[in-house]
């Protein structure tokens, strides 16, 4: 048994695995999951856990090069891009039916029970060298 870190082992897995430039997604209840892209459904109802729970633990355990919001962000949910931009200094912002679109590269989905606009992101694996 871990000791430590993820203890969820599907998302211990998927972290594992992940090389230079690969991307997972943390998203909110709402964000569709295109076939063939890993969803890890951690969602118990609307709130939980939480977006910023999830982000949190799975930045401990990842290098992280870079993040990707939906640039509907900036208007749409203020406190929640206030938290990203102290937490991130390398932020992109793309459109949300682009970011949709960029889901279907993605190693996984995390499924939190965020219910709050555009609580989505694209995480970019960076590395530990």
């Amino acid at each position: 048994m871990k000791k430590s870190g993820v203890l969820n082992s599907e998302i211990s897995k998927v972290l594992a695995d992940l090389g230079h430039t690969d991307t997972i997604i943390i998203a909110d209840c709402g964000l569709p999951i295109p076939q063939g892209v890993k969803k890890i459904d951690l969602s118990l109802e609307l709130g939980k856990p939480s977006f910023m729970e999830v982000l949190n633990i799975v930045r401990k355990d990842m290098v992280i090069e870079k993040v990707t919001l939906a640039s509907e962000i900036t208007e749409q949910n203020k406190p929640l891009l206030k938290e990203l931009t102290e937490q991130f200094s390398e932020i992109e912002f793309i459109t949300h039916e682009v970011l949709k679109e960029q889901s279907k590269k993605a190693a996984a989905i995390i499924r939190t029970g965020e219910a709050t606009p555009y609580a989505n992101i694209i995480l970019h694996a960076g590395v530990i060298f």
